[in-house]
């Protein structure tokens, strides 16, 4: 069993070999994920609405990130582990920046990290990129820029702003990321992104034409139904799935069923 890494997204890309990414959060999930052969687990700071239950990711902590990052790493033996930065952990300055993806590394056990943003953070990128601590880039919807995008719409659709993701993609590779996450873009200017940088994109809501996909685990498995973007596929509803295994057992330990002798000592 071979560990995934970033020289392996990046043959991954060059064979034309899709990519397969999820995000996790624990270590139960983390270790079924590894064992069906995922390729890359992001650490993502979607736990703030899937595991929180906050509005946005906005209130997610490094600390938060850290905790979840140490639980996925002891589950997993290939995949590769993608720790998410969070909001105001590398936007003030270098240090902060520095200090805590190498936080999310040495404490966390993460593999690499991701941040949003283009134009703005390609210094910081370089300089993580430099100190030997991988970075993937995030592009289109970046959720922790909700309140100045009034929104999660689509992004890209104006040229104005396709030319700019467009452009920024170009940034980030040059400036040392090993790959780009796209969101909520058309999948056109996925396509176009994808074939002109040497390193994978990895989309969601992207379209069919980047290297790679990622979801949000708990939206794919059904697990999480306040929301539901287009482009995400159920491929179980095991939120009922869970709503019906309780209320099975609540029936049964109320009429007597459970425990039973089979389950008695």
């Amino acid at each position: 069993m071979k560990k995934v890494r970033v020289a392996t997204l990046i043959e991954k890309k060059q064979n034309k070999e899709k990519i397969t990414s999820l995000t996790a959060y624990d270590y139960t999930f983390a270790y079924l994920m590894d064992e069906a052969g995922i390729d890359v687990i992001l650490v993502g700071d979607s736990c703030g609405n899937v595991i929180s239950g906050y509005d946005t990711t906005i209130p997610v902590t490094i600390d938060e990130i850290i905790y979840h990052t140490k639980s996925v790493k002891r589950g997993v033996k290939r995949a590769m582990i993608v720790a998410d930065m969070p909001f105001m952990s590398y936007q003030c300055n270098f240090e902060d920046g520095i200090y805590n993806a190498g936080r999310l590394m040495k404490e966390g056990g993460a593999e690499a990290v991701k941040l949003e943003g283009g134009e703005l953070v390609l210094p910081i990128v370089e300089r993580l990129s430099k100190l030997g601590i991988p970075v993937l880039g995030h592009l289109g919807l970046t959720p922790q820029s909700v309140f100045s995008f009034s929104g999660y719409g689509v992004r890209g659709k104006k040229m104005s702003e396709a030319e700019r993701i467009y452009n920024d993609a170009i940034a980030l590779e040059k400036a040392g990321a090993f790959g780009i996450v796209l969101e909520k873009i058309p999948a056109e200017l996925g396509k176009k992104i994808s074939e002109k940088i040497n390193i994978p994109t990895i989309g969601i809501g992207a379209g069919p034409f980047c290297d790679g996909q990622i979801l949000v685990s708990y939206d794919m498995l059904g697990l999480y139904d306040k929301i539901k973007p287009k482009f995400v596929k159920r491929y179980r509803e095991f939120g009922n799935e869970l709503r019906n295994a309780v209320k099975e057992y609540c029936q049964e330990v109320k009429d007597r069923i459970y425990p039973s002798e089979e389950e008695s000592y």
